[in-house]
């Protein structure tokens, strides 16, 4: 991707794109960005400089020639280094404005609810083996576009606490955020969650607060068929705390059983553990908890719902595959941090522009029945 495809010619119109309410120039000063302009004449010059060297795969070198060619600034690769280090809580701001701007937006039509797909992807270093940053992203699904972004150092934790929610949210995790503490700030929000579970992830309890017997209500199951339980989620070890709950449990087809049986297996031998009998037999089903109560959400349609929750490894694909988001660069954090918040600012503005030649909607109808209901295998759009 060359520089003048996409901040060129084309710059004047994504400028324009950013938020009427964000001054660059101020924003810069106050981030402390553009304190000196020894060789950058302005804001929108260095935030050009770093959309070049994100977005278009320059070196730290072909950003300085670029930028010299173009007569924008003369720069050695050392300046252009030392400017974008200290861009990056600047380059912050620019992306929170921009999803500031989203925000508010009506419940969506058809569910009532405004769906929020959560979910989180590494990145890692040159030359690492580990995980160096962990990008947790919540999307809106009615818009098409990215709700709320956190970028964390190191291998952080995924968590519903990382974003705020309002009244009116649907909140579709998976099993890494079934967490007491989480579910329960969700709810105290005024929002709703709809989250996979595994066997032992929570501490369940019937309604009266008596440990809940999972695999007993297991076992009527049929093959394809669907139930209920009215639950509580354990917030402290007493149970004296608990977060009102209903269980949805869909017993898998035989072969999709089988296939997540030999998955179950496979990362026990990975991890040189033995693969526990429970943990077997769980395989065999699909757990999801909800907040919704059975008045305002049947069984069918919150696993219809938390179907919907695979369109955000769509998110992430075009991030890596489209705008190289996992070709991180640069080993020092604070360049590495400025040239993905740089990759950011770029994916929100052209979320802007795509969303509004979208033709399709993410699913091929809202609501499934039992019998359509395949959770192993995610309903891809056409």
């Amino acid at each position: 991707m060359q520089p003048d495809s996409v901040i060129g010619a084309a710059w004047p119109s994504l400028l324009s794109r950013l938020p009427a309410s964000l001054d660059l120039a101020a924003s810069a000063r106050e981030c402390r960005a553009l304190l000196r302009r020894r060789g950058i004449p302005d804001a929108e010059t260095l935030l050009r400089l770093g959309l070049s060297y994100a977005a278009c795969g320059l070196s730290l070198r072909g950003t300085a020639a670029w930028a010299e060619a173009a007569s924008l600034a003369s720069l050695s690769d050392v300046a252009v280094l030392n400017r974008l280090r200290g861009s990056a809580p600047w380059l912050a701001m620019i992306v929170g404005a921009i999803l500031s701007a989203r925000a508010h937006a009506p419940a969506g039509v058809g569910t009532g609810f405004r769906l929020r797909l959560v979910d989180a992807t590494t990145l890692s270093a040159p030359g690492s083996a580990g995980v160096d940053w962990r990008l947790h992203v919540a999307y809106d699904l009615k818009t098409q576009q990215t709700a709320a972004v956190e970028l964390s150092e190191g291998a952080a934790a995924e968590s519903l606490r990382r974003f705020a929610w309002e009244r009116g949210d649907l909140v579709l995790g998976d099993r890494g955020y079934a967490k007491a503490a989480d579910l329960a700030a969700v709810v105290e929000a005024g929002a709703d969650f709809i989250v996979r579970i595994g066997w032992n992830a929570l501490r369940l309890r019937t309604r009266d607060g008596a440990p809940f017997d999972l695999f007993a209500a297991l076992d009527g199951l049929r093959e394809g068929g669907i139930a209920t339980a009215v639950v509580s989620v354990a917030l402290d070890r007493a149970g004296t705390q608990r977060l009102p709950a209903h269980l949805v449990m869909l017993r898998k087809p035989a072969d999709q059983a089988e296939t997540s049986r030999r998955k179950a297996r496979r990362k026990s031998r990975r991890q040189g553990k033995t693969t526990q009998p429970n943990t077997l037999k769980a395989a065999g089903y699909v757990l999801v908890l909800t907040s919704l109560d059975g008045a305002r959400a049947a069984a069918a349609d919150i696993l219809a719902l938390y179907r919907l929750r695979w369109q955000i490894e769509l998110v992430f694909k075009r991030l890596k595959s489209l705008l190289d988001l996992a070709a991180l660069p640069a080993k020092d954090p604070d360049l590495a941090r400025s040239w993905i918040y740089a990759k950011l600012i770029v994916a929100l503005l052209l979320e802007d522009v795509t969303r509004n030649v979208l033709d399709s909607p993410p699913w091929a109808q809202p609501f499934s029945t039992p019998n359509d209901l395949d959770l192993a295998t995610p309903a891809r759009p056409a």
